[in-house]
């Protein structure tokens, strides 16, 4: 009998542990000082660490949540890198609708307290939208599902499936998840399914997905995170109506960044299986006529600008006459993406009743000409 009631007060502690663990790894989890007032809550919204609250420091972190913000909107954490997005990211301000700041107060590995000031951005959504059209990034579009989260903890007293009862264990994985524009769900927790240990560490998918078939979308994210070496490390696998994804691991010394790493790794499976590309067209090579060069000024003067769009990756005269010069572009966009970028500079505009955009085209066979004006600088 004394056994049995030493077991169940195990039991019992070991989820208080391991949440307690997961919240402390590294850095006690952060306390704000001001309530809920400041959040990055929707698609649209951004959380950034600041140094302090001047205008040059708020100025460059518009650009990391604007990154931030095209990575969770589009599903790709590469957006923040694609050709055109540099540009517009030191643009930033431009796409800002407001803003907040909010102090979190923690306490450090040493026991000392800590202050984070974090920047709370909120972007006008029509521009964002916008300007993912514009540059032709791919879009893992909306609603998007909630796979069920599969997630047994070993911190070496045995593996514990994280059930609805045990939601804290698993914050740090829910949050990244909410980052990165999806949620998970959680298994209820009853006794079949917490049997289910065995099968997330043997990578049994099918038992697995068995399982989850009370729940839906049948899409299950399957990890085991464990103590290895100097810290923690977590296997993965992405199973979508019974079919493996995506496996990856993560290992981390802070517990919590080691399981956040299933999120990022589920949402990367589910934007290379889902996104759809822009209206700007796939990228190629394009014939453009350029109209209104009239000395050598001019012409160096559109070379040097389209050489500073990074969407433009090649540019080859192919005729010239006495009005106009036609160039093959090589775009990381559509030729209509290019025409909408083009024209917010100013030195070149459309001219109207240009051929509409067409397939992409080859350095032999280019697509349909589109004719722009150069205008003044």
């Amino acid at each position: 009998m004394q056994a049995q009631a030493m077991h169940a007060v195990r039991r019992g502690w070991w989820w208080a542990l391991a949440t307690a663990l997961l919240l402390c790894a590294g850095h006690a989890a952060a306390q704000r000082t001001e309530g809920d007032r400041a959040a990055a809550n929707g698609p649209y919204e951004a959380e950034v660490a600041v140094r302090n609250q001047t205008e040059p420091e708020r100025r460059a972190a518009f650009g990391r949540a604007l990154a931030a913000t095209l990575a969770k909107v589009t599903g790709d954490r590469q957006a923040g890198s694609r050709p055109g997005v540099r540009d517009e990211l030191a643009k930033a301000k431009d796409y800002v609708a407001g803003f907040d700041y909010r102090q979190d107060e923690g306490v450090s590995a040493t026991g000392a307290p800590s202050f984070q000031t974090t920047l709370v951005v909120r972007f006008k959504q029509e521009a964002v939208d916008d300007l993912i059209d514009m540059l032709g990034i791919p879009v893992w579009p909306s609603p998007r599902p909630k796979p069920v989260l599969w997630l047994a903890i070993d911190d070496g007293s045995g593996p514990r499936l994280v059930g609805l009862g045990q939601v804290n264990a698993a914050r740090a994985i829910l949050d990244q998840a909410k980052a990165r524009g999806f949620a998970l769900g959680l298994p209820g927790g009853n006794a079949a399914e917490q049997a289910a240990v065995g099968a997330i560490g043997r990578g049994d998918t099918a038992a697995i997905a068995s399982l989850s078939s009370r729940y839906s979308p049948p899409m299950q994210l399957i990890g085991k995170l464990s103590r290895g070496g100097a810290g923690w490390v977590a296997d993965w696998r992405f199973v979508d109506r019974g079919k493996v994804l995506s496996t990856w691991s993560t290992s981390n010394p802070d517990a919590r960044r080691a399981m956040a790493g299933g999120a990022d790794g589920a949402a990367d499976a589910l934007f290379k299986r889902y996104a759809k590309a822009s209206s700007s067209g796939a990228p190629g090579t394009f014939r453009v006529r350029i109209l209104g060069l009239r000395s050598s000024d001019d012409y160096l003067r559109l070379m040097g600008y389209l050489d500073g769009l990074s969407i433009v990756k090649g540019v080859r005269p192919a005729m010239a006459t006495a009005d106009a010069l036609e160039l093959d572009l090589d775009l990381a966009t559509g030729l209509a993406g290019f025409g909408r970028i083009a024209g917010r500079g100013g030195l070149l505009s459309p001219v109207a009743g240009a051929a509409p955009d067409g397939d992409a085209g080859t350095a032999a066979t280019p697509a349909p000409t589109s004719t722009f004006r150069l205008g003044a600088e």
